[in-house]
C-alpha cells in the first residue's frame, strides 16, 4: 500500500512528511509521553491511519518506537491502561513497525483476564475487538455480550433523543463489530435506523464530531450516508485551523479535526489542507453553524401538551418558531433523507 494521510496536502507537500509530522506532533509536542490524555490522543491518531489501510516508513513512526519497545513493561506496570496500550502497540505493528510484542501482550492480556475487570460492555468489546487482531478470545459478537450490544443499538427510540454517551457508544459498537470496515457488522435495518436518527441529531446540532462518526459507521456498516452529511463535514473541515504553538491551551479541537478528515478519507473523498507545520500542533475549529436542535426543543417544549407526534402536523408551528438560520437547517435535515418522520416521532415525545 502507498503512504496515506488523513488528509491529503497540496501536491507540492509530500503525504509522507505530513504524516510523519502528525505522529511526532502526538508523540512528543502536546502532551508528556505516557499519561492517559497523551495514550487516548496517539491511540486515536494511530487508529485512524490504521483503518485506512496505512503503512508507513520506520523513519515516521520512530518517534513512538521507544514506547513499541517498553510497552511490555508498560502493561505490567499500567494495567488499568491495557486497551490503550495494547491499541498503540498493534496499530504500530500494523503501520510498519515489527511485530515483536502485539502477540505477546494480546496474550498476556487474556492470560490475566483483563477484560473481566470492566464493568461496561461496551469497553469489553473493545477489549475483544483488539485480542481478536491476534487472534485471541471470542468475537465481539460471540455469546451474551453480543447480544446486549445488539439490543443496544437495535433500540432506535433510543437514538431519538439527544444523548452523546449513548450516540458514541452506539458508533463504537459499529466500530468494533465491523473491525474497522474489515469486516461486515451485519446490521440489521433497525440498527442501521439507529445510525440515521443519530446522525439527524448531530445534524441539527451541526455537532460534526459526531456526525463523522455516524459517517464513518454507516461506510463500515455498507451503507452510504446522505452526502449533505458529509458535504458538511468537508465544509467544517475546511474551516479548522492547524498551527504550531507550544504555550497555546492543550483543550482544543484536536478530536474533531481527526474524525471529520478519517471519514472523509472513509468516503474516498480526501480534502486538501493547509501544510501540517513542524512543532506542538493545535487544532482550532472555525465558527460553528446554527443548529436547529435547541430552538426545536424549546418549541417542543412551549407547545406542552399541544404538541404532536406527527410531523406534517407540526411543521408549519416549528418553522415559523425557528430563526432563518435554524430554519434553513432544519429544512436541510427534513430533506436530507427517508427517516425524518420517524425520528420526529420519538424526538416529540407526544401522544396522538
Amino acid at each position: 500500500m502507498t503512504n496515506v494521510v488523513l488528509l491529503r496536502p497540496d501536491e507540492s507537500q509530500d503525504p509522507a512528511a505530513q504524516t510523519a509530522r502528525l505522529i511526532q506532533a502526538f508523540a512528543e509536542g502536546r502532551r508528556t509521553q505516557g499519561d492517559v490524555f497523551w495514550l487516548k490522543e496517539n491511540a486515536e491518531l494511530l487508529g485512524a491511519l490504521a483503518s485506512t489501510g496505512a503503512t508507513l516508513d520506520t523513519a515516521a513512526l520512530q518517534p513512538l518506537a521507544a514506547f513499541h519497545r517498553g510497552c511490555r513493561n508498560l502493561l505490567r506496570d499500567f494495567p488499568q491502561y491495557y486497551r490503550f496500550i495494547l491499541s498503540i502497540c498493534l496499530d504500530l505493528e500494523d503501520l510498519g513497525l515489527p511485530q515483536h510484542h502485539g502477540a505477546a501482550l494480546c496474550a498476556k492480556v487474556a492470560r490475566a483476564g483483563l477484560e473481566g475487570a470492566e464493568l461496561s460492555d461496551l469497553q469489553r468489546a473493545e477489549a475483544r475487538r483488539l485480542l481478536r487482531r491476534r487472534g485471541v478470545g471470542p468475537q465481539v459478537e460471540d455469546g451474551a455480550l453480543g447480544q446486549r450490544l445488539r439490543d443496544f443499538i437495535a433500540r432506535s427510540a433510543t437514538f431519538a433523543m439527544p444523548n452523546r454517551k449513548a450516540a458514541y457508544e452506539l458508533t463504537h459498537i459499529v466500530f468494533y463489530l465491523s473491525d474497522y470496515g474489515r469486516r461486515s457488522p451485519d446490521l440489521p435495518k433497525a440498527a442501521l435506523r439507529s445510525l440515521h436518527f443519530t446522525g439527524l441529531l448531530a445534524f441539527l446540532d451541526q455537532d460534526m464530531d459526531l456526525l463523522a462518526e455516524v459517517c464513518a459507521a454507516l461506510r463500515f456498516a455498507g451503507q452510504a450516508p446522505r452526502p449533505l452529511w458529509e458535504d458538511a463535514l468537508a465544509a467544517s473541515h475546511r474551516t479548522m485551523r492547524v498551527y504550531a504553538d507550544v504555550g497555546a491551551p492543550l483543550q482544543d479541537d484536536y478530536h474533531e479535526w481527526l474524525v471529520t478528515g478519517w471519514a472523509m478519507q472513509i468516503a474516498g473523498r480526501p480534502m486538501r489542507s493547509t501544510d501540517i507545520p513542524k512543532g506542538a500542533l493545535r487544532f482550532h475549529k472555525g465558527r460553528k453553524g446554527a443548529g436547529a436542535l435547541r430552538p426545536l426543543a424549546a418549541c417542543l417544549n412551549d407547545m406542552g401538551a399541544n404538541r404532536r407526534a406527527d410531523w406534517g402536523q407540526m411543521r408549519p408551528h416549528v418553522l415559523s418558531y425557528l430563526c432563518p438560520e435554524s430554519h434553513a437547517t432544519l429544512l436541510r435535515a427534513e430533506r436530507a433523507g427517508p427517516y425524518f418522520d420517524e425520528f420526529f416521532e420519538g424526538f416529540a415525545r407526544a401522544r396522538g
